[in-house]
């Protein structure tokens, strides 16, 4: 009996790593070929006057494959149509935290994304983008795979601002200058954050937390839950951007 349990236990993890493979592959292809035709693509965070809006393919996804392997759960759960076409249906969940889930359909034969669909953690749409009609073949692109963080990145935004508590499985990989202040990215592979050191502060809305921090402000912005980014800045005891500015480059040089 313990050993069948366990046999299943080795086929279930064996399952669910070669969803996680089967992703990333579908995910690396979608750097060099894409599906085209007929898009909709609606995003309700952050709020815009027009949400939905066509276009000739989906918007492209900025992934970081370890990243994602380390922080979420991807399940197979099935085979749907997406625009007249078989698809098999992923869901890619966090393993810790408020961060966003996903749901990824994959066309069968071509093996790119077809359809993707992000929700908060309450279940709420933030957006979705999917074909509704395709092209009888695949289109060539080039996308270029994100950049590496730096290294000693995370080290530096510690020190520049001590007490800060990022969100389970958020990792700072990026710095640019933004107006007078600095903005790093933050992701754990699939969502992203934004946290800005700034001189002024930034208007109230959701997805948005800010607090001053001796004479600067600092906000953190993105899908997670009112209370987790407000818990991220509590702590923050001072503001010193200056161990940051080594890692900033211009945004014409981070494409």
């Amino acid at each position: 009996m313990t050993r069948s349990l366990t046999l299943l236990l080795l086929t279930l993890g064996t399952a669910h790593a070669g969803d996680l493979e089967d992703v990333q592959a579908a995910l690396k292809q979608a750097r060099t070929q894409v599906a085209r035709g007929q898009a909709e693509v609606t995003v309700l965070f952050p709020p815009r006057a027009t949400p939905t809006r066509a276009a000739a393919q989906l918007p492209a996804l900025t992934v970081r494959p370890a990243l994602l392997a380390k922080n979420f759960s991807v399940t197979r759960t099935g085979t749907e149509q997406v625009a007249g076409r078989d698809a098999a249906r992923f869901t890619l969940t966090p393993k810790v935290g408020d961060a966003a889930r996903w749901t990824l359909w994959v066309d069968l034969k071509w093996n790119v994304p077809l359809a993707f669909e992000e929700r908060g953690a309450d279940g709420t749409l933030a957006r979705r983008a999917a074909l509704t009609r395709v092209q009888s073949e695949t289109a060539r692109v080039t996308r270029p795979a994100p950049p590496a963080a730096p290294a000693g990145l995370r080290a530096a935004l510690t020190r520049a601002l001590p007490g800060l508590r990022l969100p389970p499985g958020f990792t700072p990989v990026g710095v640019q200058p933004r107006g007078q202040g600095l903005e790093v990215a933050l992701t754990d592979g699939l969502n992203g954050l934004t946290l800005v050191v700034a001189p002024q502060d930034v208007k109230a809305a959701p997805g948005v937390a800010s607090r001053r921090v001796g004479k600067v402000f600092v906000w953190l912005v993105g899908n997670l839950p009112q209370p987790t980014l407000q818990a991220a800045l509590a702590g923050v005891r001072s503001a010193t951007p200056d161990p940051l500015g080594t890692f900033s480059a211009s945004p014409d040089s981070n494409p």
